[in-house]
């Protein structure tokens, strides 16, 4: 009876060894790069946070949450282009990051909107945010105020 419980319990240490190991392999297969925002002289701005996620894994994963110190909110949207009248945005849930790739996203298409910034944001200045994924899970994002190029 000792050697069976012996046997389990060593057997749930690897595992559990196992998983914390497979884990932050994990997250390193998605990096954000290139993620800009524009300059503003104007405290409670709604502005578009531009960046790329590049995706290693061989499977598709979400964003589910990014948070910035100098907004209040953050908002992911999508661009409804069809029908009369302008483009319309309205909010989604994750924004979908492609298997084996690069998903971009810019005011045109999905895109995180950062919300009631706390303060004037002015070129070359530097901040990090937090970008969340389903699988991935949560990342230090390196953010740079600078004009559209």
């Amino acid at each position: 009876m000792t050697r069976r419980v012996y046997f389990w319990n060593r057997a749930a240490s690897v595992a559990v060894a196992l998983f914390l190991v497979c884990v932050p392999a994990m997250a390193g297969d998605i990096d954000v790069v290139h993620a800009f925002v524009a300059p503003t002289a104007k405290v409670g701005a709604d502005i578009p946070l531009h960046l790329t996620v590049m995706n290693r894994a061989s499977e598709a994963d979400a964003l589910v949450r990014l948070r910035c110190p100098f907004a209040n909110f953050s908002e992911r949207v999508t661009v409804d282009k069809g029908g009369e009248g302008p483009p319309s945005k309205r909010p989604v849930q994750t924004i979908p990051v492609k298997a084996a790739g690069e998903t971009a996203l810019t005011p045109e298409g999905m895109h995180v909107m950062l919300l009631q910034t706390r303060q004037p944001l002015a070129a070359g200045e530097r901040f990090t945010c937090q970008a969340s994924f389903r699988k991935a899970g949560a990342m230090d994002v390196p953010v740079e105020v600078r004009a559209s190029r």
